[in-house]
């Protein structure tokens, strides 16, 4: 049997005029720890608009692809990081004027990396760097479009996941010290916590953690090098650690 092409402009009787055009983009938030301290990948735009200022890495979605082929394309063309594995969508813009082109509706990808690698500004990029979260949430940066917004609401998905999944682990390496595994709460829930009942918390029930029967390499200061830890498997349906009411509003 032949089959009978699909016709792209729809059924006969079916008018396009009726709905607006409209693109669809992506971006990509990228967050990785370093040296205890959270930060995002971000891109200095090379074109208008916004030429010259910092924006998430990301861009128009082409007909042929789809979305989580356009999030790993455009990372790629941009910033030369390929996470494809670990970009997961966690929200939807589409308000009127958010881009001043035209009528575009984005899609926001967050991905965590313990390692970024190598970042090398490319396509319509001028330059890509890591930058202090700190520095985005409190506005020193100024950033293009409404991606302020956009990285607010990734940081924020990333301090829910750290209650409800083994997000934490994703900043470390196979090993880490406890003392590693805090400073990732410290900085995404951006508090101070109590290093005795963290570690408590971390080593109270099993599944958390598993000493894999080494130390860590010794530092400057001396001392006993702390315990290496791995991942265990309580991770996958939960974290040991919530927010308090307190931490929550920070």
């Amino acid at each position: 049997m032949t089959k009978t092409p699909r016709d792209s402009r729809g059924p006969a009787d079916y008018d396009l005029s009726r709905f607006p055009a409209f693109a669809v983009t992506v971006d990509v938030v990228i967050l990785t720890m370093v040296e205890s301290v959270l930060h995002v990948l971000l891109v200095q735009r090379g074109e208008a608009p916004f030429k010259g200022v910092w924006a998430i890495p990301g861009g128009f979605k082409r007909p042929t692809e789809s979305l989580d082929e356009a999030a790993k394309r455009e990372l790629v063309e941009e910033t030369g990081v390929d996470a494809a594995r670990l970009l997961a969508q966690f929200g939807a813009y589409g308000d009127p004027g958010r881009d001043p082109r035209m009528n575009v509706v984005t899609v926001g990808y967050l991905a965590v990396l313990r390692d970024v690698g190598s970042v090398v500004a490319g396509s319509d990029a001028a330059q890509a760097d890591l930058v202090p979260v700190a520095d985005v949430l409190e506005e020193r940066i100024d950033l293009a479009f409404d991606h302020l917004m956009i990285i607010r609401d990734a940081v924020e998905r990333a301090r829910v996941e750290l209650e409800v999944s083994g997000i934490a682990t994703a900043f470390l390496g196979p090993t880490f010290t406890i003392a590693e595994l805090r400073a990732v709460y410290e900085a995404i829930w951006g508090v101070q916590l109590d290093a005795a009942n963290f570690r408590r918390s971390i080593l109270g029930e099993d599944g958390w953690v598993i000493p894999v029967g080494r130390r860590a390499r010794p530092g400057s200061s001396g001392g006993r090098p702390p315990e290496l830890y791995r991942a265990g498997r309580a991770w996958r349906q939960s974290g040991p650690i919530h927010r308090t009411p307190t931490e929550e509003r920070n």
